[in-house]
């Protein structure tokens, strides 16, 4: 990052208290992060070469303490052990018929998934920061370029296209978003037929895309959009009916703190008090997100990290305790474990039946989370591997959350918004077959493995449709399938075609549906149709 000269003598005294501090505590060596503090006898913080930093963690002349009456769980609990009895059975309390959370994973995993989660399906995975300004190699560029194990690729491309001695913080100032217009976005969003949106708010490289106290001259507002892009984005998204999610990962690259933490095996938790939870404190309480999707968990275990105390809190007495959703990253024991719905690894589509709630995080350019400029065409996911997409998750009980990355400037670029656009075609005709759904006796048709089924069902587990998700037009005018088990009452029809479909039973179970000459400009839509069955046995 370029210097930042401080600009009043206290100031300066304050900056030099926290690096005095820094060096006591040997955090301060030679070529580390903060190389040196010079020029005319006022103090500048620098970041050497062979490992930038992304910003000073402590913010210079503001109390970096957790408030914890105000931020975390600790006096919420002491409050609650002075000011109640309550009734205590597997792991938790019971307070006017309230249900309340302990720190363990046994009470975290047993509160259900808020219901607008399973009934949405479709989410956005927006991956947008610093490493947008190179935008090449994905957003782990600057970990490519400066760590243990550098790319070759990306370190040929730095010293090719920007001159010695750039830092990755040079990059900061140019991520300017002059075109950034939320409630554009948001249009596309809901056109696009997804139900909530996850931004990241923080991606491994440690910068923040809000106001935040805890991250002094590496967040949005300080350098680069001087923007808060966060709020920006969730009252965009609230104005057209969307959740909103905050991708916040808890780890960074380089953060000096994870890594003395790191060289003490995770014995210590500096980073942790300091700077990841306080972030994610924040977060609740200012921006109040529908959905945290936390990621950066996987070098060590929850109870490093303080997951399950944060996660009582955020069920128990956050502003948002009752509709908050969140992912299973919260440590290297959690994953695909523990925590609310998992999501496992990336592009999770384990096409069976799962016995919790998943979501498959996939994005648009098959290899890459953020924008590149070098992408190609035949990176993409095409409509018919989109639809895909959709029909093996939801049948299979998951939600599909499909990424874009946006641009240094803002922009979504007009073949991302072309892709999501036609999805959002395709959902207003078929998604009474995807939202609200509920998993068949079946996923997969047993003879045709281009059929992918899903149902809606009564409150009592009746199913009172089955919808047949045909990914590839039949070949000749009968469609076979060979897992509903038909009545006398059964009905076919397409959804958006009006004309119900003649059909016959076959030997054992299953049917065979005629299929009349349907010209082409009367199909509902170019990928994948959608059969609906009723009065179905199974």
């Amino acid at each position: 990052m370029r210097p930042y000269q401080l600009q009043n003598g206290l100031t300066a005294l304050l900056f030099l208290t926290v690096v005095i501090n820094c060096l006591a505590n040997e955090m301060m060596t030679p070529g580390s992060d903060f190389a040196r503090l010079e020029k005319k006898g006022v103090a500048v913080a620098t970041f050497s070469q062979e490992r930038e930093q992304s910003g000073v963690v402590r913010n210079v002349g503001v109390n970096n303490v957790v408030d914890h009456k105000k931020d975390s769980p600790h006096w919420i609990i002491h409050k609650e052990k002075e000011h109640r009895s309550a009734l205590r059975f597997s792991g938790k309390d019971v307070k006017n018929n309230e249900v309340r959370y302990d720190p363990t994973w046994e009470s975290i995993d047993s509160r259900p998934i808020p219901q607008w989660y399973d009934e949405a399906k479709i989410g956005i995975f927006l991956h947008w920061g610093v490493f947008s300004v190179p935008s090449y190699g994905g957003a782990w560029f600057w970990y490519y370029w400066k760590g243990p194990n550098p790319e070759l690729s990306v370190v040929d491309f730095m010293k090719n296209n920007y001159r010695p001695g750039f830092t990755y913080a040079d990059f900061a100032p140019m991520f300017t978003a002059e075109f950034y217009n939320p409630d554009q976005w948001a249009d596309i969003f809901k056109a696009s037929g997804a139900k909530y949106v996850v931004l990241t708010t923080k991606h491994h490289e440690g910068f923040c895309n809000w106001a935040t106290r805890y991250s002094w001259n590496w967040n949005s507002v300080d350098v680069g959009p001087k923007r808060d892009l966060v709020g920006e984005l969730a009252s965009a998204l609230r104005k057209k009916g969307l959740a909103f999610g905050a991708y916040h990962s808890l780890f960074e690259f380089f953060n000096p703190l994870f890594l003395r933490d790191q060289a003490n095996n995770f014995t210590t938790q500096e980073f942790v008090n300091e700077k990841a939870l306080p972030e994610l404190y924040e977060l609740v309480n200012n921006y109040q997100p529908d959905l945290i999707w936390s990621d950066g968990d996987w070098m060590a275990n929850s109870s490093y990290w303080n997951s399950t105390k944060f996660l009582a809190w955020l069920y128990n007495d956050s502003p948002v305790k009752d509709r908050i959703v969140v992912n299973d990253r919260w440590g290297s024991d959690a994953e695909c474990k523990h925590g609310g719905y998992l999501s496992c690894s990336d592009h999770f589509n384990p096409k069976t039946l799962q016995k919790r709630k998943f979501e498959d995080a996939t994005t648009m350019d098959k290899d890459f989370w953020a924008y590149r400029r070098n992408i190609n065409i035949e990176d993409l996911n095409t409509m018919e591997e989109v639809t895909t997409l959709i029909a093996q998750v939801v049948s299979c009980g998951g939600n599909l959350l499909i990424n874009v990355g946006p641009t240094k400037e803002g922009t979504i670029i007009p073949v991302f918004q072309e892709r999501l656009r036609q999805m959002g075609q395709w959902l207003s005709v078929n998604g009474e077959g995807i939202y609200a759904t509920k998993p068949w006796t079946h996923q997969n048709d047993s003879v045709n493995p281009n059929v992918w089924y899903t149902s809606t069902r009564a409150d009592n587990g009746t199913v009172i449709n089955v919808y047949a998700i045909v990914l590839s037009w039949p070949e000749s005018s009968n469609l076979t399938l060979a897992s509903p088990v038909t009545t006398a009452n059964t009905t076919v029809t397409m959804l958006g075609y009006n004309t119900p479909f003649s059909w016959s039973p076959l030997a054992n179970s299953g049917l065979q549906i005629q299929i009349p000459a349907i010209p082409f400009n009367q199909l509902p839509c170019m990928w994948a149709w959608v059969f609906k069955l009723t009065n179905v046995a199974n």
